[in-house]
C-alpha cells in the first residue's frame, strides 16, 4: 500500500537527505533514461534504413523537443507549486494547480497535431530538411503529430507523480512504454515492412500506454486527483505555474530550437554530418538525462522543504547533489571519451564518414561533460524556489545564450570543426553563468 499525503509530507521533512535523495531520483533516472531511449531506439533501427532516413529522426527531433518542452512547462510548473503548497499545508490549492496542468497540457498538444498536420510540408523543411530527407521526414513526422496531445499530458502526469513523491510510479509508466517501443519497432519496420512509418507509430503508441500507466499511478498512488472542475484559469494559478514552468519552457524550447540550428549549420556537410550530430545529440542526451533525473529527485525535497521555511535542509540537499552528480559525470565523460567512436557505430557503422564526424563531436562533449551538473542543479535550485528570471537565464544558457551564437559562428571560422565543438564552447560559458549567480543566491537564502 502507497503512502498516505502525511506520510510523504513526514518523510521529505526529516528523512536524512542521501537516502531521501537516492528514493526520490533513482526512479527518476530511469524515468529520464527511459524518455531518452524512445528517440535512440527509432534512431537505431532506422539507421538499418540508410543515412537519410537516420538523418530524418534527427530532423524531427525538435518538434518531439517541443512536446516535451510543453509538457515539462506544465508539469514543473504545476508540479512546483504543488511541492510548496503541500508544504504550507494548503491542499486545496494543491488540487487546482494540479488539474489546470494536466488539462491545459492536453489542449497544447491537441493544438501542435492541427497545426502541425496542417502545415506538415513548410515544417518538415523549416526543421532543416534536405530534398534528399524530406520525404522520410513527412512520412515520420506525420504520424509523431497524432499521439501529441498525450505524449504532453504523459510528461505533466510523470512531473506531478514525482513531485508528490511517487517517482516509483512514474518510473512504471514510462518504463512500461519503452519496454514496448523497443518490441514493436522491429516488428513495424521490417516485418510488417512499414519503414520509417514504423518507428512513428511504434513511439506513439509506446507513449499511448504510458499515458494511461500514469493516469492509473495517480489514482493508485493516493496523489492529487485531477478534475476538470479544478480548471479555472484565475491570474493567480496561470501566475504560478507560469513562473514554475517557464525555466522548463525555456530550457526544452531551446534544445528544439538548438536541434534545428544545429542541422542547419550541418547541412552544408552533407547528410552524414547531419546523421553524425543527430547520433551524437542522442548519445549526449541520454547521458544528461542521468543528470537531469537526478536534479529532479532533488526538486521536490527542495520545493516542500523551502515551502515548509527549512532553509538548512534544502541547501544540505543542494550540495550533497552537486558533489554526487559531479563525481559521477566524470565517470561517464572519461568513459563517453573512451569509447566514443565504438557508440557512433552502434547507430551507423556502414558509413565511416558519419563515425569520423561523430566521434570528434561527440569527445568533446565529453570533455565539458563534468561542467553540467552545477549548470542543471543550479537551474532547478532557482527553478523550485521560485526566482523565475534566473531560473530561465540559466535554462537558457546552455542550448540557446550561448550554443546558438556558438552554432553559427564557429563554423564560419573553422568549418566542420566548429559544428563539432559548438555544444563545448556553450557549456564552459554556462557554468560560469551558473558560478556568478549562485554566488549572488546563497547570501539571500
Amino acid at each position: 500500500m502507497d503512502m498516505t499525503q502525511t506520510e510523504k509530507q513526514q518523510m521529505m521533512a526529516t528523512a536524512p537527505i542521501p537516502g531521501l535523495i537516492a528514493r526520490l531520483s533513482v526512479p527518476t533516472i530511469i524515468s529520464m533514461l527511459i524518455t531518452s531511449f524512445y528517440n535512440m531506439a527509432d534512431t537505431f533501427f532506422v539507421g538499418k534504413l540508410g543515412t537519410s532516413a537516420t538523418a530524418a529522426v534527427g530532423v524531427v527531433f525538435p518538434l518531439m523537443s517541443i512536446i516535451q518542452a510543453l509538457g515539462f512547462f506544465f508539469g514543473h510548473g504545476s508540479g512546483n507549486s504543488v511541492s510548496r503548497k503541500l508544504g504550507a499545508q494548503k491542499l486545496d490549492e494543491a488540487e487546482h494547480i494540479a488539474s489546470c496542468g494536466f488539462f491545459s497540457a492536453l489542449i497544447c498538444g491537441a493544438v501542435i497535431l492541427v497545426c502541425g498536420l496542417l502545415f506538415l510540408d513548410p515544417l518538415s523543411r523549416a526543421l532543416g530538411s534536405t530534398e534528399t530527407i524530406l520525404p522520410y521526414t513527412k512520412q515520420y513526422l506525420s504520424v509523431i503529430l497524432l499521439g501529441a496531445p498525450y505524449m504532453t499530458a504523459a510528461l505533466t502526469l510523470n512531473n506531478l507523480l514525482r513531485f508528490q513523491g511517487s517517482a516509483f510510479y512514474a518510473m512504471i509508466g514510462i518504463t512500461t512504454g519503452a519496454v514496448l517501443n523497443v518490441i514493436l519497432d522491429p516488428i513495424f519496420i521490417f516485418v510488417f515492412d512499414m519503414g520509417i512509418a514504423g518507428a512513428a507509430w511504434a513511439t506513439i503508441l509506446s507513449q499511448l500506454l504510458s499515458f494511461i500507466m500514469l493516469l492509473i499511478g495517480i489514482k493508485v498512488s493516493n496523489c492529487i486527483p485531477l478534475r476538470i472542475r479544478h480548471m479555472k484559469y484565475l491570474p493567480q494559478t496561470i501566475r504560478q505555474i507560469f513562473g514554475g514552468g517557464l525555466p522548463s519552457l525555456c530550457r526544452q524550447g531551446l534544445a528544439s530550437l538548438a536541434t534545428v540550428a544545429l542541422n542547419l549549420a550541418a547541412g552544408p556537410y552533407g547528410d552524414a554530418a547531419i546523421a553524425a550530430m543527430s547520433i551524437v545529440m542522442r548519445i549526449s542526451m541520454f547521458a544528461g538525462s542521468t543528470m537531469i533525473g537526478f536534479g529532479q529527485g532533488f526538486q521536490p525535497v527542495c520545493g516542500f522543504n523551502y515551502g515548509a521555511g527549512n532553509i538548512k535542509r534544502v541547501k544540505e540537499a543542494f550540495w550533497f547533489c552537486v558533489k554526487t552528480a559531479t563525481v559521477v559525470l566524470v565517470v561517464l565523460g572519461v568513459l563517453g571519451f573512451i569509447f566514443s567512436g565504438d557508440l557512433v557505430a552502434i547507430f551507423r557503422k556502414e558509413d565511416l564518414e558519419v563515425i569520423e564526424i561523430g566521434t570528434l563531436a561527440l569527445r568533446t562533449q565529453c570533455v565539458t561533460l563534468p561542467l553540467t551538473g552545477w549548470i542543471v542543479l543550479n537551474n532547478m535550485l532557482f527553478q523550485t524556489i521560485g526566482r523565475t528570471l534566473p531560473a530561465s537565464v540559466l535554462a537558457s544558457a546552455r542550448q540557446g545564450i550561448f550554443f546558438l551564437p556558438a552554432v553559427l559562428i564557429l563554423p564560419y571560422f573553422f568549418g566542420i570543426l566548429g559544428v563539432q565543438c559548438a555544444q563545448a564552447a556553450a557549456d564552459v560559458a554556462a557554468f560560469v553563468l551558473a558560478l556568478v549567480l549562485n554566488r549572488k543566491l546563497m547570501p539571500t537564502l
